[in-house]
């Protein structure tokens, strides 16, 4: 089945942010994963972008930001294929270390918006090309820098980011399987549910393991995590099948019964309503990437 590239970036300490210019006829990096952030600005080109388990378009303009260790691949329209020279992707491409600045983003509170964005950068971050003007023009200008200047140019791109209202999470939570919550308590919770979410999990078990009655449970639980219960599990299951799909050689029936689904219908309309495909054209989408 498909093989996830681990990519090693020349990045370290002593030279935490890579940022340049690209110039290709069309992407051609397979579908890979690193441990370091990347920022993709495309200024020209279309086609398919591959995030965690999300397929969309991508179009001039786009801009996305990409969480530690999440798989992606960039694969171009067919007629960039064509040999037509007229046709190229361009744009500015920034990749930073995983700890980049980590102490500061993680104890100051000047940085909480920007630790709240590098956070759900794992599951992919896409900001629309309409509405991002002042980030463009950062990301055009960034490669252009060296040394101090470009790493406050890049702060103040982060800023850019983290204060935004328009910027959408692509990938759902379950795929990562990495949430990061604020309190012991849905930290256990989460924890529990990692463990079991394959099989049926009734809300009076999980109230009771977080020693709250169903109706509190229910309410603590969405404001943490900004899913109901029944969602929330629905989601990793996906998250989850998407990883077999992609990794292992077995049916979809069997994919649908170790993930907990009651049923291949109920899986296949979970799916499709999830990710606007089914199954089995979601595993020939991403074997063909």
């Amino acid at each position: 089945m498909k093989t996830i590239m681990n990519e090693r970036l020349p990045i370290s300490e002593s030279s935490p942010l890579k940022a340049r210019f690209f110039d290709y006829a069309h992407f051609s990096y397979p579908l890979h994963f690193h441990s370091e952030y990347e920022i993709i600005y495309i200024q020209q080109g279309t086609g398919t972008r591959f995030l965690g388990n999300n397929i969309a378009q991508f179009d001039a303009g786009d801009i996305l930001l990409i969480g530690s260790n999440l798989p992606h691949f960039m694969k171009s329209d067919d007629a960039y294929h064509s040999g037509n020279t007229n046709l190229r992707v361009k744009g500015t491409i920034i990749q930073f270390e995983k700890d980049f600045m980590y102490y500061a983003i993680n104890h100051y509170p000047h940085f909480i918006k920007i630790k709240k964005l590098l956070q759900d950068s794992v599951r992919g971050i896409y900001f629309s090309s309409a509405q991002s003007p002042k980030l463009q023009d950062l990301l055009a200008k960034l490669p252009l820098e060296n040394g101090l200047n470009q790493l406050l140019l890049f702060l103040e791109l982060l800023k850019e980011m983290s204060e935004t209202d328009n910027r959408q999470i692509i990938s759902t939570s379950d795929f990562i399987n990495e949430t990061i919550y604020d309190t012991a308590r849905i930290d256990k919770i989460i924890s529990y549910l990692n463990k079991n979410y394959t099989r049926h999990i009734s809300l009076e078990e999980i109230a009771s393991f977080a020693a709250m009655n169903a109706a509190a449970f229910c309410r603590y639980f969405k404001s943490k995590t900004g899913k109901s219960f029944k969602n929330y599990i629905l989601d990793m299951r996906i998250g989850y099948a998407c990883k077999l799909l992609i990794m292992e050689d077995i049916s979809i029936s069997d994919i649908s019964s170790q993930c907990g689904f009651e049923s291949i219908s109920h899986f296949n309309k979970t799916f499709k309503k999830s990710l606007g495909y089914v199954p089995s054209q979601y595993r020939k989408t991403m074997l063909k990437s």
